[in-house]
């Protein structure tokens, strides 16, 4: 890999590091105000709304964008031949979901406005049919700082709608703006930064190339989908709207920051490993290396949340969002494997193997169907105890594959992560430890961040582990 396109992989990253950070940040703190303003049972309707519309998505959002990623020598023609598929089937979805949205209001029976509410946030699909192919464009050329400027464009006009929508009394209405808002405004931005346009080409042989190794991807996709969204709909079904807000509130800070790197890595890691397809032995060091670097940055995030949650939420949300404490710990905890998925997953895709990335996703499902379905009716509590051991043995199944693809074992994979990992799980017990003190909220949490950064860098640099020498020679780089 000549040093031309190692430097542009690392720019990529960092920018599309810092479009999640900025998009990211902003959200959480628009949520924050929101969370004050409305009440849990509103955010619990919403994420009922979001049900539909995320499911429909996945037919935009899947397999044909990494498909024209993953091919080699894809051109205007497979990108227009794309383009305009996604709109059509954006059309054909959105009427779909305008006519079920009457059954989805009868199934869960929560509120009268329901269909109103599911009609008007899937209009999202639409503005994907247009978005997702600038997108793959982008990933596939690592033009990442377009993606900043679009998605911090979209998340700020989003905000402001949203917060004064919320001030002004729009309850649940105020959520259904802020969301369309971002994407319509992300979108609008992306065309107007991004060169590419559709030409006036359209090839069936084409499609039918490109949905032989995108279809497999975007039944993965639907599955991981339909399998995120069935927690949802079990609890939205069985218990009530405020239980549905809690569960949701506390998976909120740990999804934000997972999602932040992980998006990062999804989107550098699949084009970069495209390139060299090839090359099993630059594949199998690409993926070690994200393996180790992502767990060194995600295991301390997440002990370090899981550690301060009782303080950050009774300090920022009070009193009314407490019983979220639990969730966010466990989900915490849950949320530590997902990069290392994210690697083993695009190496996958890579090298071309959409079949095994198919199978694993299943097996995933499976496991996680019969976790659910065995704690579905004890409690609410018990499903996000249920997702610790779901996280876990998902990260077993996708490490699987790896030995037989590229050589790398899962038993290398566990010595890799092993230090940091327990590391990490020292560092947050040692932090949460803190909160026993009898002192003012914000004054703990602010010992126990310093404490906790403090305890992890030199805990790195006692057992000298590498991922933090590399990252202290790349921010030495670029400073």
């Amino acid at each position: 890999m000549n040093s031309r396109w190692k430097s542009k992989i690392i720019s990529g990253f960092i920018w599309r590091f810092l479009e999640r950070c900025g998009a990211k940040g902003v959200s959480f703190l628009v949520s924050l105000i929101l969370a004050i303003l409305l009440d849990p049972d509103v955010y619990g309707v919403v994420a009922i709304v979001l049900v539909v519309s995320n499911i429909m998505q996945v037919f935009i959002d899947g397999g044909l964008g990494n498909a024209l990623i993953q091919k080699k020598n894809a051109d205007s023609i497979d990108f227009s031949t794309v383009f305009y598929f996604n709109v059509f089937s954006s059309f054909v979805l959105y009427g779909l979901i305008f006519a079920s949205a009457p059954l989805v209001s009868y199934f869960f029976n929560k509120l009268p406005e329901l269909t109103e509410l599911i009609r008007a946030l899937s209009l999202s699909v639409l503005i994907s049919g247009v978005k997702n192919v600038q997108q793959a464009y982008v990933s596939r050329n690592l033009l990442f700082k377009k993606f900043f400027f679009s998605t911090l464009g979209g998340t700020l006009a989003a905000a402001v709608i949203g917060i004064v929508m919320a001030v002004l009394g729009f309850g649940v209405w105020a959520l259904i703006a802020q969301y369309l808002i971002n994407n319509l405004v992300d979108t609008l931005i992306l065309w107007i930064t991004v060169k590419w346009r559709p030409t006036y080409e359209f090839s069936f042989s084409r499609l039918k190339s490109l949905l032989s190794y995108g279809w497999k991807i975007l039944l993965s996709n639907l599955i991981d989908t339909l399998y995120t969204e069935l927690r949802t709909i079990v609890i939205g079904k069985i218990y009530s709207s405020s239980d549905l807000g809690y569960f949701n509130r506390g998976i909120q800070a740990p999804y934000m920051v997972v999602t932040t790197v992980n998006s990062s890595l999804d989107s550098v890691l699949l084009p970069t490993m495209s390139a060299v397809q090839d090359d099993i032995v630059r594949i199998k060091g690409m993926t070690r290396k994200a393996i180790k670097v992502s767990s060194y940055v995600i295991f301390p995030l997440m002990m370090g949340m899981a550690g301060c949650s009782k303080v950050m939420v009774h300090l920022v949300l009070r009193d009314k969002w407490m019983p979220c404490v639990p969730y966010l710990i466990m989900f915490c905890i849950a949320y530590m494997f997902h990069p290392i998925q994210t690697a083993n997953l695009n190496a996958i895709k890579a090298i071309g193997r959409s079949d095994v990335y198919m199978r694993v996703e299943i097996w995933k499902k499976i496991v996680g169907v019969v976790a659910l379905a065995c704690t579905m009716y004890i409690s609410v509590m018990a499903l996000g105890y249920s997702m610790i051991f779901i996280a876990f043995a998902a990260q077993v199944i996708s490490g699987m594959p790896c030995k037989k693809l590229f050589n790398y074992t899962y038993r290398e994979q566990v010595v890799d992560i092993l230090p940091c990992g327990l590391l990490s799980v020292l560092m947050g017990i040692v932090v949460y430890s803190f909160a026993a003190f009898d002192l003012p909220d914000a004054i703990t949490l602010l010992i126990q961040v310093t404490f906790g950064v403090i305890f992890y860098i030199f805990g790195s640099r006692l057992l000298k582990i590498d991922s933090f020498d590399y990252l202290l020679g790349l921010i030495k780089r670029k400073s």
